[in-house]
């Protein structure tokens, strides 16, 4: 069960205590007698949860990035901020769009359930929209036949292993630009080892050098930025539109062990592209 699932439930369940309470229970109690149990340790939740029920719900929730495969973008212990509204109004726990707002754009970081086991939350940088006809092959990208540009950006230092990867700026055009890391050591694509089935299939091909799709209407070709570190689009297919979460926008705290003293690091703290 997950954790929307439970505030809802939360909710609803102190909401019915909290009405009974204030509409019929508290009129039949008589004057000074105590709430009973189920009013102090129930009712009295209800203000408290349904304004963390309805803020996550539809306004911004938090993540914490488990992985590195957003290595140079996100770190492995950021804590972010995920704008739920950007994409639409969604039904909690139904996750149903029910007011159009906007749409994923190319560059964008976002958050969604990952298709083949929707328990599970995927952040990846936004790279192919419907319709898109990409190519990334020999750790290039191509988007509807024009190249994207790369900038090289210096090395980076990958801080669990320690690897040294290549660091390169790439601009998605109209002025989206962010950085990416590329493993100089890592073979391109190995199909026979990474492709996992999906639905539309058909709709990539796959070589030594990499991966050529069109993206199908309502779904995304996503990206992490650590290139040669990330499962995504390359390998498990598109993420429909009924899986996404929201856009992250902004890391709000950090904390990781392997940063000395202490693991926290308040030089993370700030937006990002």
């Amino acid at each position: 069960m997950d954790f929307a699932l439970i505030l809802f439930v939360l909710s609803v369940i102190s909401g019915v205590l909290w009405f009974y309470d204030v509409f019929k229970a508290r009129k039949l109690r008589a004057k000074g007698e105590p709430d009973p149990w189920w009013v102090e340790y129930g009712a009295s939740f209800f203000p408290v949860i349904l304004p963390i029920f309805m803020l996550r719900s539809f306004w911004i929730e938090p993540f914490r990035i488990p992985s590195g495969s957003m290595y140079p973008t996100l770190y492995v212990g950021d804590f972010i901020l995920v704008n739920k509204y950007a994409y639409g109004i969604r039904l909690p726990v139904l996750n149903k769009k029910v007011v159009e707002i906007g749409n994923p754009q190319r560059g964008d970081v976002m958050v969604f359930r990952y298709p083949h086991d929707t328990r599970q939350d995927y952040i990846k940088r936004v790279i192919g929209l419907p319709g898109d006809k990409l190519e990334y092959a020999n750790k290039r990208l191509t988007i509807n036949g024009e190249a994207m540009a790369v900038r090289p950006d210096g090395d980076f230092l990958i801080p669990q292993t320690f690897d040294v990867f290549q660091k390169l700026e790439e601009d998605l055009g109209g002025g989206r630009k962010h950085m990416m890391l590329n493993n100089r050591d890592a073979q391109p694509f190995v199909p026979e080892q990474m492709v996992v089935p999906h639905v539309y299939s058909d709709n990539c091909s796959y070589s030594g050098s990499g991966v050529t799709c069109t993206v199908p209407e309502g779904h995304y070709f996503v990206m992490g930025d650590n290139r040669d570190q990330s499962a995504d689009s390359r390998v498990w297919g598109f993420v429909p539109d009924e899986n996404i979460v929201g856009r992250a926008f902004f890391v709000w705290f950090h904390a990781d062990r392997i940063l000395p003293p202490s693991g926290v690091s308040f030089g993370r703290i700030g937006s990002f592209h």
